[in-house]
């Protein structure tokens, strides 16, 4: 079964989303900062034979709005939440990595109607770290931009399938292939994530949530042990030896966390 397109239109914002049909309850996936839709192909494959599967470029990113006026968190919950009430599907399953995993603990958080159950990769309340969107704008800006190929960006951005997940968010140009964002626009979009912690929101969750965290990853064992103290219908998989994008290095093991958190909500 191949993807068809959705296109949300939400504030003058278009929200561009890969949507692959199934039997439902549904699952929305959310890519985390300078990601895109497509890094989540072989988890909707997998999805798919229980699942509607709706994976969203969100604003700023791949097919979607490039520079939007508002990058503030409240937006990309507002967009998270146009994408379920124009998915028409009732309350959904809501699974996000990184800056989508926090996308996603806030639209659970805000609209707990429309979220049956949580999934986050490589996510969670985090922290004040005002050296972050220095730290992001300098990564970016390293970039050799425009890659000459394919293979040249997938080395340069890791290698593997992590390399090659982030290659395929490429588009490509007369002189070379280019990232579908824009440098400032990421920056922006981490800018309330570096002032405070979101542990307000953590604990105002109410449906059944799977964490799932990498080895290698960037929530440290204090914040995980916090979460779950916090939130004890919340379960936490831990995943040896991979890094942040668990979701591309190891998708073997995150399907197995999600298939064993899927069966037990019945």
């Amino acid at each position: 079964m191949t993807w068809s397109r959705m296109t949300v239109l939400r504030d003058g914002v278009r929200l561009e989303c890969r949507d692959r049909p199934g039997p439902g309850p549904s699952v929305v996936l959310l890519h985390g900062l300078a990601g895109h839709a497509g890094e989540w192909d072989g988890t909707a494959r997998w999805l798919s034979p229980r699942h509607r599967v709706v994976a969203v470029d969100q604003r700023g990113h791949g097919a979607s709005e490039r520079r939007p006026g508002d990058v503030s968190r409240a937006a990309y919950v507002e967009d998270a939440v146009a994408v379920i009430t124009r998915s028409g599907t009732g309350p959904v399953i809501l699974v996000g990595q990184s800056l989508g995993g926090h996308t996603a603990m806030l639209t659970a958080a805000a609209r707990p109607d429309l979220v049956r159950a949580l999934v986050l990769v490589e996510a969670g309340p985090g922290g004040p770290n005002p050296g972050v969107p220095a730290d992001i704008g300098a990564w970016l800006d390293s970039w050799p931009v425009p890659f000459p190929s394919v293979e040249s960006a997938a080395a340069f951005l890791g290698g593997g399938p992590v390399g090659r997940g982030w290659a395929e968010g490429l588009e490509r140009r007369e002189d070379g292939w280019w990232p579908r964002f824009d440098r400032d626009v990421m920056v922006a979009s981490l800018r309330e994530n570096a002032e405070r912690a979101f542990w307000q929101e953590w604990d105002a969750l109410r449906c059944p949530t799977l964490v799932v965290l990498a080895e290698k990853g960037i929530i440290g064992a204090e914040e995980a042990e916090e979460m779950c103290r916090r939130q004890p219908r919340a379960v936490a998989v831990g995943v040896p030896g991979a890094g942040h994008d668990v979701h591309l290095e190891r998708p073997d093991a995150l399907r197995q966390a999600m298939s064993a958190f899927l069966d037990s909500l019945g």
